[in-house]
Formats: structure tokens, sequence, C-alpha cells
């Protein structure tokens, strides 16, 4: 495998590593162009984070009772417009 071609990371991955991210940004020893390129990362992965809580958020709210039996299915999601 590459270096460029990472596994897909999962929520938790992202997070642990938008983590280490704002602890080195909150390093006063690190350089300038270290901490733009840190900031950069750090603003993609909010991004990624929070549209993976999207999705999530839009699947649970699929799951619904049906009206007549009481029970909860799970239905069809739409389709996902683009962000």
């Amino acid at each position: 495998m590459s270096e460029n071609a990472k596994p897909q990371e999962g929520f938790e991955q992202k997070l642990a590593r938008l983590e280490e991210v704002t602890r080195a940004l909150e390093n006063s020893s690190t350089a300038l162009d270290d901490s733009l390129k840190l900031f950069e990362e750090g603003v993609r992965l909010v991004r990624e984070c929070t549209s993976l809580l999207e999705n999530a958020e839009r699947r649970v709210k699929m799951l619904a009772r049906d009206p007549e039996t009481g029970e909860v299915v799970e239905t069809d999601m739409p389709p996902m417009s683009a962000t």
C-alpha cells in the first residue's frame, strides 16, 4: 500500500487524530508552517467527522415504529445530496 493510500478511517480514528492535532497546535513550540498544516488537517477532520455524524443521524431517523404493529422497522434511506 502506498504512503498516500490509507484504509478508510472510522469516526473514532478521525476523532483521535483530531485530538492529536489539537494538542500539537496548543504546543507553543510548533513552527508556524507546521501549525498551518495541522490547522488545515484539523479543519478537514472536523468536516469529515461532522459528515459521519450527520449520516449516522439520518440512519437513526430512518428507524420508525410501524403504526399498525408498534414494531420498530427500518426503512430505506433516501439518496443523500452532495455537500
